[in-house]
């Protein structure tokens, strides 16, 4: 199945786009936690959250989906026995959240996903669970998925070195508060994703936990405390939003978000500092956040803070003139693809240079044409590589359905530019 993308002019939309999905999976996790009824607002209803919810479910939360609404019966933290392995698709968020969680529940837990999925690294987290008190284990020995997960969180003191994944250190945070113990994380390296770790500190402090944290190095969190059932509301994904303000900015055109403002803790709202460095213009106001298209120059940018943006700054870059030098991206090569690897081979056949570099991509802007995009899997080369089919004719995408991952209805939208 491809999908060929039809070149438009100067793009003029305003948009209002469906819930984080990052915030997603915590509300999900923390109403499940939460003894009583939770109502999550502008949920998103996408394959990776639809599995947490699944593996939830399993272990005894009950959870109905209304369109974007989402009532959650929670359970107070205490899970029932699950029989068979738990599922979790291509999700890692899911993976390592779900394994962590299955440290309060009584029993063995087993938990698998696609064979992409168990390809991902999981050790650091499973080691810290042990200094918890949990018994885990990765099934093959290699430190990927399959992981068994013995039930039993004690608490205490542990570390990671915050270099492969801030998703460990958002697992730990989300069950410390239910730990006899609670539990003390330090961070001994440089912490990747800084701005997941305050979306998870985020959803704690509403769901009404509370901890104290030195900076991105130290975190301490009470132990046996309960999570407060509330109604919820969930902002827009600000990754999703990436992919419409790149359109304007490729097109030279205009693009507002209604459902998103500067001051969002999603890491991903800096895409637009980005952009305007790169020539184009920012402006916020009561209608949403407005991004305007302009001639656009390479830039050297750090992107730590926002990996998943790197496949579409590196389109847009395609585009830009000069070159555009992304660092701080390594552990991309452990996502659903190897994002540095299949950005770098896509640009080549639109005939960009970029080369790869131990930490990112270094892309020589030029003047790109049409191909056929594979997309490895991977939901965000598919959206990315769209936004070029908007500058330039021939820009077919295949497996276009893979963007079902955080978006399903992302070519709906699409069509509304």
């Amino acid at each position: 199945m491809v999908k060929e993308i039809q070149p438009r002019g100067r793009i003029g939309a305003t948009l209002t786009l469906p819930g984080s999905k990052s915030y997603t999976h915590r509300a999900l996790i923390a109403a499940s936690l939460a003894p009583g009824e939770s109502l999550l607002l502008n949920a998103l209803s996408a394959e990776d959250t639809e599995l947490t919810a699944s593996a939830l479910s399993r272990l005894g939360a009950g959870i109905t989906w209304r369109g974007t609404e989402v009532q959650v019966r929670g359970t107070g933290g205490r899970w029932q026995p699950v029989l068979g392995p738990i599922y979790l698709g291509n999700s890692g968020t899911s993976m390592r959240f779900l394994t962590a969680l299955a440290a309060l529940g009584q029993g063995e837990y087993h938990l698998t996903g696609s064979p992409r999925l168990c390809e991902r690294p999981m050790e650091e987290l499973l080691q810290a669970l042990a200094s918890l008190g949990v018994r885990t284990f990765s099934q093959r020995g290699d430190g990927c998925p399959p992981v068994i997960v013995h039930g039993g969180l004690t608490g205490g003191r542990t570390q990671l070195s915050g270099a492969v994944s801030s998703q460990y250190l958002s697992a730990l945070l989300l069950i410390a508060p239910l730990a006899p113990q609670g539990a003390e994380i330090e961070i001994t390296g440089e912490l990747v994703s800084r701005p997941y770790v305050d979306l998870t500190l985020e959803v704690l402090q509403e769901f009404g936990i509370s901890y104290y944290r030195e900076g991105y190095k130290f975190f301490r969190v009470l132990g046996s405390q309960s999570y407060q059932a509330r109604e919820y509301e969930i902002e827009a994904d600000a990754s999703s939003a990436s992919y419409f303000w790149a359109a304007a900015a490729l097109t030279g055109g205009r693009v507002t978000l209604t459902n998103l403002a500067l001051e969002s803790c999603q890491g991903d709202i800096n895409f637009l500092s980005v952009l305007a460095r790169m020539g184009c213009g920012v402006e916020e106001s009561e209608k949403g956040l407005t991004l305007r298209g302009g001639p656009l120059t390479g830039i050297e940018v750090d992107m730590a803070t926002m990996p998943d943006l790197v496949p579409t700054l590196a389109v847009v870059a395609a585009f830009a003139q000069g070159d555009t030098v992304i660092t701080g991206a390594a552990h991309l090569r452990h996502k659903e693809s190897d994002r540095l690897a299949s950005v770098a081979a896509e640009l080549a056949k639109m005939g960009i240079s970029a080369e790869e570099t131990p930490d990112g991509l270094i892309i020589h802007g030029g003047q790109p044409h049409g191909a056929l995009i594979d997309t490895y899997d991977d939901h965000r080369i598919a959206m990315s590589f769209a936004v070029a089919g908007l500058k330039i004719p021939g820009i077919i995408i295949r497996d276009p359905q893979v963007v079902a991952k955080s978006f399903p209805d992302f070519w709906e939208y699409w069509e509304k530019l």
